[in-house]
């Protein structure tokens, strides 16, 4: 992006440099046979051998035997692990909402690539399995971004700054309708509007957080938003919106006031406006 000067253009590629962090020394990594799957925080591998069947201890592994289940019955005892983990009171969030897991795709999952399950979202992070998000920045047409205030209500982030609209990526839903849904449903812009998206490329994100290892492919789009449209929540998952200059944006990124995805999300749509 021409407008950007070489500070701020050194600003947006540290922070894409700094969204993928190692796991740490105590965290366990645990597979579906040979396959890797995610990363288990101290304490989860324990309690997650109490509740999946099919897993053994093995190189210094949490090795769940299931290779050869059909896709449905992964899913099946994937989910009764996690809903005796939430009975528990260690899973939180619950979201009655099922991710499809297909691990790191290298970006978008095609239509035809077939999952390995599906799980309860909230289940992601404690088991620290790969998910798939879809991010949208919004610009107007003198260089502007709109930005949503997070809802104090919201189980992650709660009060920091957002890109235009954002969510994960359901099972069975493509990352366009996805992507029509969330404009909606967070910033109250029509269909005929978000189809004009444009792809921004994605980002990896990955570090731990309290409620487990965090792995996200971020698939990042920008929207150019009329002068005259402004974008009003419908949902109640945002609190309101700013539209900040391209200063304002690298201030409030430097600051720490928008989310570690977001702030991934601004920087990689900026850089390829």
């Amino acid at each position: 992006m021409s407008l950007l000067s070489n500070t701020q253009n050194a600003l947006l590629r540290q922070t894409l440099q700094g969204a993928r962090r190692p796991p740490p020394p105590d965290a366990r990594r645990w597979c579906l046979g040979e396959m890797p799957l995610g990363w288990l925080a101290s304490g989860h591998d324990e309690a997650l051998a109490l509740t999946l069947e099919g897993t053994v201890l093995r190189g210094g592994q949490r090795i769940w035997q299931a290779t050869h289940w059909p896709v449905a019955q992964r899913s099946q005892a994937l989910q009764a692990a996690a809903e005796r983990l939430q009975a528990q009171g260690l899973i939180r969030g619950w979201r009655n909402e099922l991710y499809s897991y297909w691990g790191d795709t290298g970006g978008q999952p095609h239509p035809d690539l077939p999952e390995h399950f599906r799980l309860e979202r909230a289940a992601f992070r404690f088991l620290g399995l790969h998910s798939h998000a879809v991010h949208m920045n919004g610009f107007t047409p003198d260089g502007r971004m709109w930005c949503g205030r997070r809802a104090l209500s919201k189980a992650t982030d709660p009060g920091r700054l957002d890109n235009l609209a954002a969510g994960g990526l359901p099972a069975g839903e493509t990352v366009l309708d996805c992507a029509l849904r969330e404009l909606y449903e967070e910033a109250g812009m029509p269909e005929s509007l978000a189809r004009q998206v444009q792809p921004a490329g994605h980002i990896t994100t990955a570090r731990m957080e309290v409620e487990g290892w965090h792995e996200e492919t971020l698939l990042v789009f920008n929207l150019q938003i009329p002068p005259d449209v402004q974008p009003h929540n419908t949902d109640g998952e945002v609190s309101g919106f700013e539209c900040l200059s391209l200063d304002e944006v690298m201030q409030r990124i430097a600051a720490r006031d928008f989310s570690e995805d977001a702030a991934c999300v601004v920087a990689q749509g900026l850089l390829h406006l």
